[in-house]
């Protein structure tokens, strides 16, 4: 299909080329014939070019002034071409012709052009089916026409490249362009005869958004010249920016008829997005002329800060009157190096010696600002002292103008990379001559190199009658030619710069990056290299100047977020608010702050987090000095008590507090002292097993004694009202029994708690910025831990109450009534002291610490200060008469007769009384006497006779001994 697409347009075009005349014009001479003029040089290979010798003109295709640039890169091929026909190394007796062919930097004008090459093509005859009378083979003539074009160089802009490429590739003319950057010439797939010394300008995308990049910009507008020179590469710019997160503000294009309104509507689009500093040019040359005309005009408050492409390079003339606007701007240029040998070539030329340039008496007129004088040969020649519209003419050119830096001559940019595009096609030649001729040659890779002190560059005048090229080279077929040879050259250039091609048939990417400044003194400008690009950005930012600013400038939509904050979006991707991440919160990415999650906290930059400290109860914290203060103090006092106790052991008063439950009770109280200790260490498993333990069986071991106490004393009064019989369970061992067994109901929900929430350490949040160890126990589970205690302190306190009225020498039982109280009060307000303080661990625990002891020490006080006051500072007390005196019994007794109460709730006698001797044996009040008027109930009365009876059926037990104690108070009613 895509075979028979081109034949249909191989015919179209040889129908349209035998309607062409075929008539040439080797001169100037007729101006309506410009299109016919062009350089022509006979050989035995010829190679066309194209090149922009004239500028665009306005109503017709070519304009009437010289484009230096397009003569500079004439006259290098040509340069080359005398170079290459004088080097004995290469292609040794064919010379290289030439028919270069002006394309006025139109894309339509240069295809029509074209034609030229493709009519040679198609005249010429294959001499395979000729044959001379004397039997040898006819032979091509060494002129421009008579042969086929081989290869063309050009063209230089990418819109007429594209033109031409698809033109020739259907005649299989291969091309190589010193010039075009399009990235679309790499498709090989339309383009598939098409070279270029050059990158694809992929490449220079990639340039400029790395010169971005390194300014930290990222919001710019672009500019474009329409063709696909602007679009191609103002399309790669774009998709790579995007990629890089480059926003564009504005993307204008410039029509190819553009006038000045057209351009002061871009300048003023680009000023309505003031934040886009920096603007980026992909224009044709004379485009961004005009664009630095209109931003002088617009007269701009700020200025913008250019960064151009290769098509505004480092071209000097470009920037006349506008040195000012485009102060600091940044250019990208293919690197390239001098030629000097080249500079030497065009400095020797002038219209008289460079007959064979057709175009060159504009240029040196252009050059010089002069008109050259009239010749015989230019009737047509303007009067050197008057011009068409009657003002004053230019003078006289002289005749020793020379080109020079005075006159503003400087070697074109371009000019290494024809060159090279000459000597590969010369390689290329060279190589297929010596595969397809049968020539010896002893040319190698390494012998490529020339002498820049040699110049060859005259042309040769040839005296070989018969060419070497051979009938196999002429006619061999150009796709061949291009894969097969001029793909696969490589060579070390004038410039001792390597050229090559990718299999796409691009060049090399190098790149110059340029700074447009002020000349330091004076008021002149240069373009200074301040860095590089090849596979990457070198620039030295140090050396770069800006327009009216002393510092590097911003080119952001928003300004970049400070430490801790992300960006929400808002509109273009470029513009954004910034939004701080909470305390907690680091930033994950530029867009999203996550947290820390518990127990970490972000670092002063919040770009990741790190552990907080772990917090726990120091032993040298205030908050655990106190109550260990208090539980040192309350375990030395229980200690002392104990060892007094034991020193004591066998006295009728220890005896009387009952031993065994006495030492169980003090016991308690020193492990509710030692948790103070366990609950300040560090949490551990062993640490938290020991707060279960402890805190639990502590308080089981203190008030089941105290219940049990209690509970015998309140059986023994009140069932001896009822029954005289003895009762069961209230000996020594019996208590100790049942105070085990209610302290081992403690120990089991105890260890049914172990199970049910394993012991261990867990970690606490009370707030983001705190990490507490603690134990692996719940608050309410504490509190239910504790329900079997509060029972027991509930009956203990019921018990006190109802045994409040116990005959005067059975008065242990208001001091356990004022333990219970006591016990009491503080639980109900350690109970809300303990929840409510929970969001401190360290108050929390101190509370607990300190509600624990006082506990101990309400028990440890109401219970044994009487007894240790006896036992230290009256010893005389601690005897058995005072332990069982008769008298008291008798006063009972009495008491309970006449009904008379005392001051301490029991009775005087009012009449004689029996005082029964033999305080171990007991007594019996036999008083008669009637109660008085406020004398106590006859029940209550008989109650506490009974009880006082009761006692002394047991005044040899142990019973009168621990229940009869003998206080201050009795004493001193017993003088009485």
């Amino acid at each position: 299909m895509r075979l028979k697409k081109d034949t249909t347009i191989v015919l179209a075009v040889m129908m349209i080329l035998s309607w062409s005349p075929g008539a040439e014009l080797k001169s100037p001479d007729n101006a309506h014939a410009q299109d016919t003029v062009s350089v022509s040089l006979p050989g035995d290979i010829i190679l066309g070019g194209l090149f922009p010798v004239h500028e665009k003109g306005e109503g017709a295709p070519c304009g009437p002034k010289v484009y230096n640039r397009g003569v500079q890169r004439l006259e290098a091929m040509l340069y080359a071409i005398d170079r290459v026909n004088n080097d004995s190394s290469i292609l040794p007796g064919i010379t290289i012709g030439v028919h270069i062919l002006d394309t006025c930097s139109r894309d339509t004008y240069a295809l029509n052009q074209s034609l030229q090459f493709v009519r040679a093509s198609l005249n010429n005859l294959d001499t395979s089916v000729f044959e001379c009378s004397d039997a040898s083979s006819p032979q091509l003539r060494k002129n421009a026409s008579s042969g086929p074009v081989f290869g063309v160089i050009g063209g230089s802009y990418s819109s007429v490249s594209l033109q031409v490429a698809n033109l020739l590739r259907l005649f299989h003319i291969p091309q190589i362009s010193p010039a075009s950057t399009a990235k679309t010439l790499s498709d090989k797939s339309r383009f598939d005869l098409f070279a270029r010394t050059v990158p694809p300008d992929t490449f220079q995308s990639v340039a400029l958004v790395d010169i971005l990049k390194n300014f930290n910009w990222s919001y710019v507008s672009t500019i474009h010249s329409e063709g696909s020179y602007g679009e191609y590469g103002i399309e790669a710019f774009h998709k790579e920016a995007t990629e890089r997160h480059v926003c564009i503000a504005v993307a204008e294009k410039v029509p190819s008829a553009a006038d000045d309104k057209v351009f002061d509507s871009i300048i003023g689009k680009l000023q309505k997005k003031p934040n886009a500093r920096g603007v980026v040019l992909f224009t044709r040359a004379e485009d961004a002329r005009r664009i630095l005309q209109a931003a002088k005009r617009a007269n701009l408050s700020q200025p913008f800060h250019w960064i151009a492409s290769d098509g505004w390079g480092k071209q000097q003339k470009l920037l006349e009157g506008l040195e000012d606007i485009a102060e600091g701007a940044i250019t990208v240029e293919l690197q390239s190096e001098i030629i000097e040998d080249f500079d030497r070539y065009m400095m020797q030329l002038t219209p008289s010696t460079n007959q064979r340039n057709p175009w060159f008496a504009e240029y040196w007129e252009d050059t010089f600002n002069c008109v050259l004088a009239p010749t015989s040969d230019q009737p047509n020649s303007v009067d050197s002292n008057d011009t068409k519209d009657g003002t004053k003419a230019k003078t006289t050119c002289d005749d020793s103008f020379r080109l020079s830096e005075k006159v503003g001559y400087e070697q074109e940019s371009k000019t290494q990379f024809v060159v090279d595009a000459v000597y590969a096609f010369a390689y290329a030649l060279h190589n297929l001559h010596n595969d397809r001729c049968n020539t010896q040659s002893d040319q190698t890779s390494e012998q490529r190199k020339h002498q820049h002190s040699e110049s060859v560059w005259y042309r040769k005048v040839s005296t070989d009658s018969k060419s070497q090229a051979c009938s196999d080279m002429a006619n061999y077929d150009g796709k061949d030619f291009y894969n097969n040879y001029l793909l696969n050259v490589s060579f070390i250039d004038l410039a001792g710069s390597e050229v090559k091609f990718d299999r796409q048939g691009d060049g090399l990417a190098r790149y110059d990056i340029l700074n447009y400044q002020r000349l330091e003194n004076s008021s002149g400008y240069q373009y200074k290299v301040v860095g590089k690009w090849f596979n990457g950005l070198q620039l030295n930012s140090e050396t770069v100047v800006w327009n009216k600013v002393a510092e590097q400038p911003t080119s952001a939509c928003s300004l970049p977020c400070e430490v801790g904050m992300i960006k929400k979006q808002q509109g273009d991707t470029c513009c954004w608010i910034c939004d701080s991440c909470e305390s907690f919160e680091y930033v994950y990415d530029e867009f999203t702050c996550r947290d820390c999650g518990p127990g970490l906290w972000p670092y002063s930059d919040k770009l990741s987090c790190y552990a907080l400290d772990i917090q726990y109860m120091r032993w040298n914290s205030l908050f655990a000095l106190i109550p260990m203060v208090i539980a040192i103090f309350g375990i030395t006092v229980t200690i002392l008590v104990i060892v007094l106790f034991a020193k004591n052991h066998d006295t009728p008063l220890v005896r009387a507090s009952g031993r065994e439950l006495s030492y169980t009770l003090l016991f308690g109280i020193l492990v509710c002292y030692c948790n103070t200790f366990a609950l300040i260490a560090k949490p551990t498993i062993g640490s938290c097993v020991l707060q279960r333990f402890g805190i639990g069986v502590g308080f089981s071991i203190i008030y089941s004694a105290l219940l049990t106490k209690t509970n015998r004393i309140s059986r023994i009064f009140h069932s001896a009202s009822k029954s005289a019989q003895r009762l069961k369970y209230i000996s020594p061992q019996s208590q100790v029994v049942i105070t085990a067994s209610l302290i081992a109901i403690q120990v089991l929900i105890t260890m049914i708690w172990m199970v049910v929430e394993p012991p261990g350490t867990r970690f606490y949040y009370p707030d983001r910025t705190e990490v507490i160890l603690k134990c692996k126990i719940q608050d309410m589970s504490f509190l239910f831990s504790q329900l079997y205690n509060m029972i027991l302190i509930t009956i203990c306190t019921v018990y006190a109450i109802k045994t409040r009225k116990i005959p005067e020498n059975f008065n242990e039982s208001k001091f356990i009534g004022f333990t219970m109280y006591t016990t009491c009060i503080i639980w109900l307000a350690f109970v809300p002291i303990y929840f409510g303080t929970g969001n401190s661990y360290e108050v929390q625990t101190t509370t607990l610490c300190i509600s624990i002891s006082l506990s101990a020490s309400v028990a440890l006080v109401c219970l044994y200060s009487p007894k240790v006051y006896i036992l230290v500072f009256h010893p005389d007390k601690n005897v058995r008469k005072l332990t069982m005196n008769s008298t008291v019994y008798r006063r009972s007794a009495a008491a309970g007769a006449q009904g008379v109460p005392t001051s301490s709730g029991y009775s005087r006698t009012q009449a004689g009384t029996t005082v029964p001797t033999g305080g171990a044996a007991g007594a019996t009040a036999s008083s008669s006497v009637l109660p008085t008027q406020n004398s106590p109930n006859v029940d209550e009365v008989a109650g506490q006779k009974a009880a006082v009876n009761k006692s002394s059926e047991y005044s040899n037990g142990e019973f009168l001994a621990e229940e009869c104690e003998c206080v201050e108070p009795i004493c001193n009613q017993e003088k009485n």
